[in-house]
């Protein structure tokens, strides 16, 4: 069953500072919901590669964003997904049984396990990338340039700034416990 997409009314009593955060928070609201459904992540999978999960994705991603950093290892793909090490060795497992992504000797400790893309996994990426890519410009295709331009660098600032409020929070909070703040 689809549900029509009726226009935000605006919150009545408001001053034009609070409606416009109100706005925000309940246009981030559906944006969450539309993230927590994986929206373009399922779209990229359906085009691109039936055969796998939103997990893998999310493993080739973690090793194609951690690449310019260094070696990347099951532990930092854990530390960047936010799971426990052994379900990130699980995946990484999958996907090197699918062959996007191969384990060999790290070159500057030959006693560490490395994890990196094969062929396979950055044509996987990039094909990935590039289904995104062609939604977004489907859904700005119609706005004008300049509007693209500010969207962009605002929408970075804004999710720049979330990730900053997000670390100080979690910084605090794992000081009231003692405990190491996570990555």
């Amino acid at each position: 069953m689809e549900h029509a997409i009726s226009p935000i009314e605006p919150e009545t009593g408001l001053s034009e500072a609070e409606a416009n955060r109100a706005s925000i928070s309940r246009s981030m609201g559906r944006w969450r919901l539309m993230v927590g459904r994986r929206v373009l992540a399922r779209l990229a999978i359906d085009n691109v590669a039936p055969g796998l999960e939103i997990t893998h994705l999310d493993v080739l991603d973690a090793v194609w964003r951690a690449r310019p950093e260094g070696e990347v290892t099951v532990g930092t793909i854990a530390e960047m997904m936010r799971i426990d090490p052994s379900r990130a060795s699980r995946i990484v497992a999958d996907m090197v049984t699918r062959g996007a992504l191969r384990r060999e000797a790290s070159q500057a400790d030959a006693r560490r396990i490395i994890v990196v893309m094969t062929e396979l996994g950055n044509k996987l990426m990039l094909e990935i990338k590039a289904v995104k890519r062609g939604v977004i410009e489907s859904i700005l295709a119609d706005w004008p340039e300049e509007d693209v331009t500010a969207f962009a660098g605002l929408f970075d600032r804004f999710v720049t700034s979330f990730e900053h409020v997000h670390l100080a929070r979690e910084k605090e909070n794992a000081g009231r416990n003692n405990e190491p703040p996570a990555p």
